[in-house]
């Protein structure tokens, strides 16, 4: 399979599809006119890192989770290792939205007051 009918296959670009390739998450061959060929069971491994990347974790956790990428992530049991990747991955998360947060409270409480008198005058 060509790496148009890859990408429409997994709901997913050429160009990320490139780029797990050259992150070492799917592998293809060259043709004789030098266009990838997927082999089909590529399909299953694309949608699991789909899976994980929609989940919040980085293609450099997915890449622990190699060996299982063939199966069916979803329904499989999670490893202890999974299990801390993903932890690790939430608390990360959850420190970006807590400055994230407190960045937007910052900017609300400047607008509160740099237009009370502004907007009192305009109703």
């Amino acid at each position: 399979m060509r790496i148009g009918e890859l990408a429409q296959a997994t709901g997913t670009t050429a160009r990320a599809l490139r780029h797990y390739e050259d992150e070492g998450l799917i592998t293809s061959r060259r043709a004789p006119n030098g266009y990838r060929i997927y082999d089909e069971d590529v399909v299953v491994r694309v949608r699991n890192i789909r899976h994980l990347l929609v989940a919040g974790l980085t293609l450099g956790d997915v890449r622990a989770f190699l060996p299982c990428l063939d199966g069916d992530v979803v329904a499989a049991p999670p490893s202890d290792r999974g299990i801390q990747i993903a932890l690790d991955r939430l608390a990360v998360l959850d420190e970006r939205i807590a400055v994230q947060i407190e960045a937007r409270d910052r900017l609300a409480a400047t607008l509160r007051r740099v237009t009370e008198g502004k907007i009192r005058s305009v109703a």
